[in-house]
């Protein structure tokens, strides 16, 4: 008896976490309206805001001067780019000083003599030389949208926000099978689970193509030096304090990636990510938060990976049980609801995976499809084993930072698809903006937003 109670609380459990991730997932995509207020506004040709973009590099000469020559064609005025490397790091250093010779009004190099290096300490070193009334952060191996700076000024004009946040995506989908939901991942993320956590009042921000005005992040002391997670820290830390934030996405407009090279390099780069949101977790600036409905949205974003995880393993457990031990009826069909909401994954990741390759131009064919379904459970596995071994390492004190290598895959693959705008496609531009968003932006958050939104 207490036995299948066990495994109908459970299955419960697993069932309603599924149904709001997905929900959350799907939350751009509601209806057109929505989608059409997640985009950037055009731009009035009026830049006022100069820019000092952060660019963090080490052990990156492979990919590094590509996103310099990338930043250097932006359409805008003003702005500086700020490399920083490591003192112990000369082929990155003597990249970087390449390009500050080639555009010395432009790029600046600073040097990180930090002797236990990590991306916060470097983003730290470089804050104090920051000249733009904005700070932007970006990857070594970025591919930057010239036009991105003008409609990041004009958001920030436009709904006096303290933080926008762009769009990030992953290309390489075919280089590997992991590769593919990786960039299913990002897609999700950036494209629609971000706008939510911004209308809400509650985002973790994203490690590159994040704007924050100088003021608010040195009077926030800068990116936490001590966390894996900084990105996240510093977007719970802004929004506890109330400080507005404006996520804004254009898939013509997004700064692409490539996803990591190897299995083992994606599970090292998941376990930091995890144990990052753990330690953020347990820092517990997130309960400043007005209102038990953020509070509540911060606990669970912040568990998320590990739930996600657990519930890769225990929903075929639960499968099983229900095929193989004798059990009531009504637990038996208890259990195969999370099964039911794991379809219904599936089939929007493969609509998805779709809308993707339209927005993008990239051609998906039957065997990514094919790949995205069966590869499912073994990606599961590497999350709950990434999960596992960050919980072991924030056990045992282990927080050197794991470096994820570039080869620069994102470029091959940009070149090879021909990759031209088609967001038109399929986010018509005639769709009404929300009376609640700001024009052409996704619906901005502050702390003062009633509970009433939740």
């Amino acid at each position: 008896m207490y036995t299948s109670v066990f495994i109908a609380v459970i299955s419960l459990a697993l069932f309603w976490m599924a149904a709001f991730t997905l929900w959350w997932q799907m939350h751009a995509w509601r209806t057109p309206e929505v989608l059409a207020s997640t985009r950037f506004d055009r731009p009035d040709g009026e830049g006022r805001l100069a820019f000092s973009l952060l660019l963090p590099a080490r052990h990156e000469q492979a990919v590094l001067e590509h996103t310099i020559d990338r930043l250097l064609e932006s359409s805008h005025t003003d702005y500086e780019i700020i490399v920083i490397v490591g003192h112990d790091d000369p082929e990155t250093a003597a990249v970087a000083e390449r390009a500050a010779a080639r555009a010395p009004a432009r790029v600046r190099v600073v040097v990180d003599h930090h002797e236990t290096k990590n991306k916060p300490k470097a983003l730290n070193t470089a804050l104090p030389s920051c000249r733009g009334d904005i700070v932007g952060v970006f990857d070594a191996e970025d591919q930057v949208h010239p036009e991105l700076l003008a409609h990041v000024d004009h958001a920030f004009r436009s709904t006096g926000a303290d933080v926008v946040q762009g769009g990030v995506q992953l290309i390489n989908f075919h280089s590997s099978w992991y590769s593919l939901r990786n960039c299913l991942e990002y897609f999700f993320w950036f494209r629609s689970r971000l706008h939510l956590h911004a209308e809400k009042g509650f985002i973790p921000l994203g490690g590159n193509t994040v704007f924050v005005r100088t003021e608010v992040l040195r009077e926030a002391g800068g990116w936490d030096q001590n966390c894996l997670a900084e990105d996240c820290d510093l977007g719970v830390r802004l929004s506890s304090v109330g400080k507005k934030v404006v996520v804004a996405y254009d898939s013509d407009m997004v700064t692409r990636e490539e996803t990591p090279g190897s299995l083992v390099s994606l599970l090292k780069q998941r376990t930091r990510w995890n144990q990052g949101f753990l330690q953020v977790y347990r820092k517990k600036d997130w309960q400043q938060l007005p209102g038990r409905g953020r509070r509540w949205l911060a606990r669970y974003t912040l568990m998320t990976p590990f739930m996600q995880a657990a519930s890769g393993v225990i929903i075929p457990l639960n499968f099983g049980v229900a095929v193989l031990l004798d059990v009531p009826v009504g637990i038996a069909i208890i259990t195969f609801l999370p099964m039911i909401t794991a379809m219904v994954t599936f089939v929007f990741e493969i609509v998805g995976l779709h809308d993707f390759g339209r927005q993008y131009g990239l051609r998906v064919r039957f065997v990514h499809y094919v790949k995205l379904v069966v590869g499912g459970p073994f990606y599961q596995v590497m999350l709950a084993g990434a999960a596992i071994r960050a919980v072991w390492r924030e056990q045992r004190g282990r927080n050197e930072w794991e470096l994820t290598s570039h080869t620069g895959a994102h470029l091959t693959a940009t070149a090879t698809a021909a990759v031209t705008p088609t967001a038109t496609a399929t986010e018509p531009s005639h769709a009404p903006v929300p009376a609640t968003a700001a024009p052409g932006v996704v619906s901005a958050s502050t702390a003062t937003r009633e509970d009433s939104r939740q």
